[in-house]
């Protein structure tokens, strides 16, 4: 148990981000199961923290498509609220940042579906999310937004917020 749920059920209370408070809402049905994590950030009302992700190339030229690394989220001092969804490319992308390192020139063919976005997938989740959390209940869809995502690709924008080191 953390230290907050702790502290809560020591005073007899309820701790604020138990179950029992009605936090969790269920499973997702198994057509959104396969959601990217950059997919659902798109559908999300509000934003708390920046990505920052670290690729390393193997230094094997016989394998220049093999990578490690990992993402670290960053808590930031403001919360982006969305009024309008799906957000934006470049909303989603302001608060991303890539790093890469290796040998070679970055590509983003590479990536696979690391930073991949299927519109059908966005508007079909906003969708669901309208109908199923009162939360998104009055949030718009903007069809124009939507536009600007590819039926299956990368995120629009990521390029711009890659820093390479080929040292």
């Amino acid at each position: 148990i953390c230290s907050e749920c702790t502290i809560a059920l020591s005073h007899g209370k309820l701790p604020r981000l138990a179950l029992a408070n009605g936090l969790f809402r269920g499973q997702l049905p198994d057509q959104f199961l396969d959601l990217t994590w950059v997919e659902e950030r798109i559908c999300a009302i509000y934003y708390t923290t920046a990505h920052v992700t670290r690729l390393f190339q193997s230094s094997d030229p016989s394998q220049p498509k093999v990578f490690h690394g990992n993402t670290c989220a960053h808590d930031m001092n403001v919360v982006s609220t969305a009024h309008i969804l799906p957000r934006t490319p470049a909303d989603v992308t302001g608060s991303l940042s890539v790093v890469f390192v290796g040998p070679g020139k970055f590509d983003p063919a590479w990536l696979g579906t690391m930073f991949r976005v299927r519109k059908s997938k966005v508007l079909a989740f906003l969708l669901w999310l309208k109908h199923h959390n009162r939360l998104y209940a009055d949030i718009p869809i903007d069809p124009e937004i939507l536009c600007l995502y590819p039926q299956d690709g990368i995120l629009p924008g990521l390029c711009d917020r890659v820093v390479e080191d080929n040292e």
